[in-house]
C-alpha cells in the first residue's frame, strides 16, 4: 500500500459522527477505556476502525500530543459503564494513556440499522418540527437525555423564545419522517 493510499484511508470520513471519548489506559498492555456518548454503545462495536480527533480544549498545563488518526480495533467490549478496547500497535500503558481526552468518531454508514420507531440522535438533529396544523416550530438542535426519555431541543424560527423543549415520547411526537426531514408533534409553543 502506498503512503498516499494509507493517508486517504486514515482520513476522517465525511459522515463521521463523534461517539465517545478516550478516558485513559486500561490495564498494562495498551488497552484503552472509552466513554460512549450513548447508553447503548453499538456504534463503537459496528466497526473496527475508530477515527481520533484531539479534544476541543486542552487541560491547563497539558501540551497537545500528536494522535494517530485511525485506531484499528482488535477487540472491544462493555466493561461497566465504559467500553474497553485493545488496538493494533498500542502495546503499553504509556501509549494508551497518551490518548486520554481524544474524541472517537465512526462513520455513520457503519451504524447498526435501528429498529422501527428507533432513531439515532444524529439523524434527528436538523429536522424541522411542525405542529399538527403544519405550523413550523423550528429545527432540532440537540437532544437531552433525562433518564426515562429524551427531550428534543428545538430552535424556534422568529420567536422570542430561545429554545423549546419537547419530550420525545409518543404522547407528543406523532411522526418522524426522516426522508421529508420533518417531525410532527402535538405541541403549541404557547402552551
Amino acid at each position: 500500500m502506498t503512503q498516499q493510499a494509507s493517508a486517504a484511508e486514515d482520513a476522517l470520513p465525511s459522515d463521521a459522527v463523534e461517539v465517545g471519548r478516550v478516558l485513559g489506559a486500561w490495564g498494562i498492555k495498551g488497552g484503552i477505556k472509552v466513554k460512549a456518548f450513548s447508553a447503548d454503545p453499538q456504534a463503537l462495536f459496528s466497526t473496527k476502525r475508530w477515527y481520533l480527533q484531539p479534544p476541543e480544549t486542552l487541560r491547563p498545563g497539558i501540551a497537545a500530543v500528536p494522535l494517530p488518526p485511525l485506531l484499528r480495533v482488535v477487540q472491544a467490549r462493555e466493561h461497566g459503564d465504559v467500553v474497553v478496547a485493545t488496538v493494533q500497535g498500542l502495546d503499553d500503558r504509556s501509549a494508551a494513556e497518551a490518548l486520554r481526552g481524544a474524541r472517537v468518531f465512526v462513520p455513520r454508514t457503519s451504524f447498526p440499522t435501528p429498529d422501527d420507531g428507533e432513531f439515532y440522535w444524529v439523524d434527528l438533529i436538523g429536522l424541522t418540527v411542525a405542529d399538527r396544523a403544519g405550523a413550523v416550530l423550528g429545527q432540532v438542535i440537540g437532544l437531552i437525555e433525562t433518564g426515562p426519555h429524551c427531550v428534543l431541543r428545538i430552535q424556534p424560527e422568529d420567536s422570542v423564545v430561545a429554545e423549546v423543549l419537547i419530550p420525545f415520547v409518543g404522547a407528543y411526537v406523532d411522526t418522524v419522517d426522516e426522508d421529508a426531514r420533518r417531525i410532527t408533534v402535538d405541541w403549541n409553543i404557547g402552551d
